[in-house]
């Protein structure tokens, strides 16, 4: 036991940082009222400072889970001794307590870059004060509501560690990190979509100068979901990736609406219509956060992500509601200032396709939120116990993917306002020429059904697209100039950062339809017994169980199976599936091992319990085509939206607006 007590130093940190957070918050919105520049100065240094003491309670409370300080209440509740130093550093995200300093210190950590980055402008005061409002919940909810460092009387010797499955892959180290810097990033565009309803300036000014914002927070959040599923796949034992549960569902929901908003604002800025409508989508993006938290962490909902239930569920319901009213609100009270004074030249346009985009977007983000929040309702009502599932999801999603790939192909090769005739028709002819082949090639090895048929050919139908786009903006150039087709290619990517970088997020949505086409409609799963010695044939395969074993660390044990995987007597690798018990806790947890192969992974997982001399072993074996082309296309995509965040040498002039009302080519 250490003699002093981490407890109080980290309750300080917190407290301070909420006076430092409250100071922000008043001294921001009275200087925006009374424009009074030495508040406004003093809100942006209390901002950083306030980072700064959510820094050390931060900080802290590492130490104390580094140096086992079980005096503090966190570190009883969730690290043990043994534990590892990596598990112990991520158990500051293992539970409520600690995930909701780590959300306030990031919060807190974009609040002081804005403060300190942010050009001056008529927005910037009112945006830094939404930002101080947030950020003052955000740190309130962990000082007061859920104190993760009360002092423990008596202290115990050791605490049970933090939850099996979050202590049993390296990836629980990345991926709770990233989703919530996707989640709290997406709090700067709306603190800018309510600094420009509050000073009546609705225009484009509010997105472009959060366009970096609201790309990295959707970066990270895309790059969240698809850590998720790697881990839920390599960790659940399920030998997939996704389940439609209801915590991967309140992640999904935001993604959409903020790739909904992505793409809508283009239309604000180059058609100067949507205005009400972009308001409306980051609005409802950042409750959807919101939203998604009071789920996960006040126990309504039961999933073996969520936080269980705790004292910050009427707190974070009740800050949901309270934004909805006052944003909303705001928005019907400066409706004559959004409302769209434009109208849309053509539905067979740029901006058609976005707007339909949109539609679908939204349509797929109400089917998830309905199908998640159906099970609450009805219990609410009728004390019954429902559930829905991946058959719902399903049926009510498909067609609209299909709907988003179909769109995706042909709304980049479109012109704003309205596109000739002649040059859509050949662009139709190409992409639905080359969908069409793909699709019938599939059709030829052997492949049925209407979905994974109509998958495969807007496969084509997007490469098609893609091949289109860069014929159009290559050739041209190579016959003007004396450069060769690399060197033009390498200078529109180089000039053009922000179109090429979503070229390639495109192609990266593309691989992972591909990943998800593959795995969800052609995956085997099969449970089979080896005896030991036993060479077994599966499919093309042939496995082999070499032994069982039994392996003991400070912190837990392990039984599982080796077996040798072979194909045509080559041998493809050697898997050690297992079943981990972690010490201090009650669930086994099932570690499958997998084969990653460029068309399929094999994927095992032990079935049963697992003796050290057993003669054989129960394993289920899972055989899934193209599910790495999932984690490819998602590794795509984070490398386009990087790529798109790159200054381009045409920046200046796309953040000069066009005058409101003016027409664009």
């Amino acid at each position: 036991m250490n003699e002093l007590s981490l407890g109080p130093i980290g309750s300080a940190s917190l407290l301070l940082a909420l006076a430092f957070s409250v100071w922000s918050l008043i001294a921001a919105w009275v200087g925006a009222v009374r424009r009074d520049a030495g508040l406004l100065t003093s809100s942006r240094l209390a901002g950083v400072a306030t980072f700064l003491a959510m820094s050390v309670a931060v900080a802290v409370m590492e130490i104390a889970l580094l140096t086992d300080d079980f005096s503090v209440s966190y570190v009883a509740q969730t690290s043990r001794a043994a534990n590892p130093v990596w598990v112990k550093m991520v158990t500051l995200w293992a539970a409520l307590e600690g995930s909701l300093i780590l959300w306030g210190w990031l919060l807190s950590g974009y609040w002081a870059l804005l403060s300190l980055r942010a050009p001056n402008s008529p927005l910037r005061p009112w945006a830094l004060a939404v930002m101080a409002s947030v950020q003052t919940f955000f740190v309130l909810v962990p000082a007061v509501i859920a104190p993760p460092f009360e002092v423990m009387n008596p202290v115990p010797a050791d605490g049970p560690g933090p939850n099996p499955l979050l202590q049993n892959h390296w990836m629980m180290a990345v991926h709770p990190f990233l989703m919530y810097l996707g989640f709290v990033g997406l709090t700067v565009p709306f603190a800018y979509a309510m600094a420009a309803l509050i000073t009546r300036r609705p225009g484009s000014e509010w997105m472009l100068q959060t366009r970096r914002w609201t790309l990295i927070g959707w970066g990270f959040l895309t790059a969240a979901i698809v850590t998720g599923g790697w881990w839920s796949y390599e960790v659940l034992g399920w030998g997939g990736y996704w389940a439609w549960d209801p915590v991967e569902n309140v992640s999904f929901i935001p993604w959409l609406t903020a790739t909904a908003f992505i793409h809508s604002v283009q239309v604000q800025q180059r058609r100067h219509m949507l205005k009400a409508w972009n308001l409306f989508l980051i609005i409802l993006t950042f409750a959807m956060t919101l939203l998604g938290t009071f789920l996960t962490r006040s126990g309504v909902v039961s999933s073996v992500h969520a936080f269980g239930d705790g004292p910050v569920g009427p707190a974070f319901l009740a800050f949901f509601v309270i934004v909805m009213v006052i944003s909303l609100g705001l928005m019907a009270w400066r409706w004559d200032q959004v409302r769209d004074r434009a109208d849309l030249d053509h539905p067979v346009s740029r901006e058609g396709s976005f707007l339909a985009g949109n539609v679908l977007f939204l349509a797929i983000a109400f089917a998830v939120l309905l199908g998640t929040l159906f099970p609450l309702i009805v219990e609410a009502f009728t004390g019954d116990k429902v559930t829905v599932g991946a058959p719902f999801f399903d049926a009510a999603t498909l067609p609209l993917w299909m709907g988003v790939l179909g769109l995706m192909g042909i709304g980049p090769l479109l012109p704003w306002r309205r596109a000739r005739w002649q040059t859509l028709r050949s662009n139709l002819a190409w992409m639905t020429g080359v969908g069409v082949a793909f699709a019938a090639v599939a059709a030829a090895f052997g492949m049925r059904g209407p979905y994974p048929l109509l998958t495969t050919g807007l496969i084509g139908w997007n490469l098609a697209s893609f091949a289109l786009l860069m014929t159009a903006a290559v050739v041209p150039r190579v016959r003007v100039g004396t450069r060769s087709v690399v060197q033009v290619i390498g200078d529109y990517a180089f000039e053009n950062r922000r179109r090429f970088g979503s070229m390639i997020v495109h192609l990266g949505v593309v691989v992972m339809a591909a990943g998800i086409l593959g795995s969800s409609g052609y995956r085997v799963d099969e449970q089979v017994r080896l005896e030991m010695g036993e060479t077994q044939v599966f499919r093309d395969l042939e496995f082999t169980a070499l032994d069982t074993f039994v392996e003991q660390t400070e912190y837990r044990i392990g039984a599982g199976a080796t077996v040798r995987v072979e194909r045509d007597g080559e041998v493809l690798g050697t898997l050690r599936p297992k079943i981990n018990s972690f010490f201090g806790q009650s669930m086994d947890v099932p570690t499958p091992d997998v084969l990653y192969l460029p068309l399929y992974d094999v994927y095992l997982n032990v079935g049963a319990g697992v003796r050290e001399g057993q003669d054989f072993v129960i394993l289920r074996v899972v055989r899934s085509p193209l599910i790495s082309w999932i984690w490819v296309g998602g590794v795509v995509m984070a490398l386009g939206t990087a790529y798109a965040l790159t200054p381009s040498r045409r920046r200046t002039r796309e953040t000069s607006p066009a005058p409101e009302g003016s027409q664009t080519a």
